[in-house]
């Protein structure tokens, strides 16, 4: 059996782009690191991405194991998505250092495994950078990219284009290839024998264009105990209608009901990284994968339990089967999660560190 002291290339992220710092893993066997890596992603990453990477179990997250993008991926590609995630997006960072629950070893245990799911070699990329025009660019991702990836490459059933973190780490080269090829097995086609090698090189440029310098920080705040969980704890049952399917609330109830003072408990299903960043102002953050350590300690008296995130069923819909489970019948997910919550300009509470891209 083989052993390796696996060097861990961190990737770090910078106002001038990712920078990698060397660490450790202790010596082990080359599969008991994939095992353990295997482990972190069915704890962290299963729930979205789906079982050993084959994405889409929930919000359009996507498919990891994809031989394309295993293939164009680079390791510090998968370390920063996986440290600081896609702010604004419902890809959290899960990085120690932001509030997540991995260390950078851990880390690069869950890059390890990804990496065993690939199947294709790794793709010789072209180098240097796009030499095309931004403008005609725009117009062609108008025409055959938008509908996918929204009007402003911002996401809509595929993902977000023009996240500041994604751009950091995706070459040019990256860039090109997924427009060029595809990704196998999912919506995006192949362009290459659609488009003139110029036209690549104009939505690689516009691609390119959306990339903006940005600034990362630890965050510093504790989060709060579960003593002062419920909110408005002298006010009157908020006597919510029917949940729809059983299970949601619309997020214009849940609002009103705040406003006039109810009692309620709200709970941040996201990694506790993004509640550091944002949420609902009297949400303790309760993250999808570590929900147990919460149900000793909230209240058993019929106080109505709501849980929100971004995807904007998949963490909230797991906090809250976990609380029924636990004896908790009153609970329930804000059916249209925190980023429509947001973008209604209903009250949120901003960190100390912004997310990237958020307003002030």
């Amino acid at each position: 059996m083989r052993y390796h002291r696996w060097l861990l290339g961190v990737a770090l992220l910078t106002a001038c782009g990712p920078r990698v710092e060397a660490t450790v893993i202790e010596a082990m066997p080359d599969g008991d690191v994939v095992a353990e890596g295997q482990k972190l992603y069915e704890k962290y990453c299963k729930l979205c991405h789906a079982e050993a990477g084959r994405g889409y179990a929930s919000d359009n997250a996507n498919q990891l194991a994809n031989p394309e993008f295993l293939s164009t991926a680079s390791d510090a590609f998968l370390m920063l998505a996986v440290d600081q995630g896609h702010p604004g997006t419902p890809m959290g960072a899960y990085g120690e250092s932001f509030g997540g629950p991995l260390s950078h070893v851990d880390e690069r245990k869950l890059v390890l495994y990804l990496r065993s799911l690939q199947t294709k070699p790794t793709a010789k990329l072209v180098t240097g950078a796009a030499q095309g025009d931004v403008a005609r660019g725009a117009t062609i991702f108008q025409e055959q990219c938008s509908s996918c990836h929204g009007d402003k490459a911002q996401g809509a059933s595929a993902v977000s284009l023009n996240n500041p973190v994604f751009l950091l780490s995706a070459s040019d080269g990256y860039l090109r290839y997924a427009i060029e090829h595809g990704r196998t097995g999912t919506p995006m086609p192949a362009f290459q024998g659609e488009f003139v090698p110029q036209t690549i090189e104009d939505v690689t440029s516009f691609l390119r264009s959306l990339a903006r310098n940005v600034e990362s920080a630890p965050r510093g705040e504790v989060p709060p105990s579960f003593e002062n969980a419920v909110i408005h704890p002298s006010g009157p049952d908020p006597n919510f209608p029917a949940l729809r399917e059983g299970r949601f609330l619309p997020a214009a109830v849940v609002k009103e009901a705040l406003e006039k003072g109810a009692k309620m408990v709200l709970l941040d299903a996201r990694p506790t990284s993004e509640w550091l960043n944002s949420h609902i102002p009297g949400a303790l953050p309760v993250p999808y994968y570590d929900p147990d350590r919460m149900t000793a300690k909230l209240p058993r008296d019929g106080t109505w339990i709501l849980a929100y995130c971004g995807c904007p069923h998949a963490a909230s819909g797991h906090v809250v089967d976990t609380l029924r489970g636990q004896g908790f019948p009153r609970t329930a997910v804000i059916d249209e999660g925190v980023f429509e919550w947001v973008r209604r300009g209903y009250p949120i509470t901003y960190g100390r560190a912004q997310p990237l891209g958020a307003p002030p």
